[in-house]
């Protein structure tokens, strides 16, 4: 995942930080995929892990067929995140980080947004509790994570029970959608204070926080938030769509 060596803040951008740090929120809640950084790791690895063999051929061409099937509208979006975690029971869960580790530093194409990632270092600085929460597989985002000093047991993504090292097919949660705030509710148990997504499916999240900041939004989610008077924030070159 590219990050500038130099990462400059524009003035809109530190406009935006002020903004967000001048709530004090005491626990903020951030989507990743579109949101920390552009494009979308989990679908991305997906592809990429197939081609590489991480798992077996059968295996992939049968979650072609599914992707395929979801891209139609007859898989549904938790189903298709569920089965893109879960498509690796048996595999020994070491292997699987490392491959989503080697996917994220080196191949995945999408850039960490900068003023992002000062937020979140700033909002850390003022002792607020921050929480990953993406449909996402929990390999990919924890190696994301490493870029933005967020622990594991900060990690609200999609992930499935894992037994003596071996990945299972018992999915432990799909945050997606209502997903989203019901992890949230279940593992943090406090209220949040702020919250920031970029799609549809973090309207949910969005409307269950004090205050919502829609960041890069899809066309859908940014006429919603126009409706609901959420916080828009286009980051640096992202530009409105």
């Amino acid at each position: 995942m590219n990050t500038a060596s130099t990462e400059t803040i524009d003035p809109s951008a530190t406009q935006f930080i002020d903004s967000v740090l001048r709530l004090a929120p005491r626990v903020a809640a951030f989507d990743c995929d579109g949101t920390l950084w552009s494009g979308d790791a989990g679908e991305t690895f997906f592809d990429w892990e197939m081609k590489r063999g991480v798992v077996s051929a059968e295996m992939a061409r049968a979650m072609r067929v599914r992707y395929a099937d979801y891209k139609a509208g007859r898989v549904s979006e938790e189903e298709m995140c569920g089965e893109m975690v879960t498509m690796h029971s048996g595999l020994a869960e070491s292997a699987v980080m490392q491959a989503a580790t080697e996917f994220m530093t080196q191949h995945f194409p999408g850039s960490v947004f900068p003023e992002m990632k000062q937020l979140v270092r700033e909002l850390q600085q003022q002792g607020c509790d921050i929480w990953a929460v993406s449909s996402s597989n929990e390999w990919v985002i924890r190696a994301g994570m490493k870029q933005f000093d967020i622990f594991e047991n900060r990690i609200l993504a999609a992930k499935v029970e894992i037994e003596n090292g071996i990945v299972t097919n018992r999915l432990v949660r799909v945050p997606s959608g209502p997903g989203k705030p019901q992890a949230l509710r279940e593992v943090v148990g406090k209220e949040i204070d702020a919250a920031f997504g970029n799609s549809r499916w973090d309207t949910e999240m969005l409307a269950m926080t004090r205050h919502a900041f829609a960041v890069n939004p899809n066309p859908d989610l940014e006429a919603l938030a126009q409706q609901r008077r959420w916080s828009i924030y286009f980051p640096d070159g992202t530009g409105r769509r």
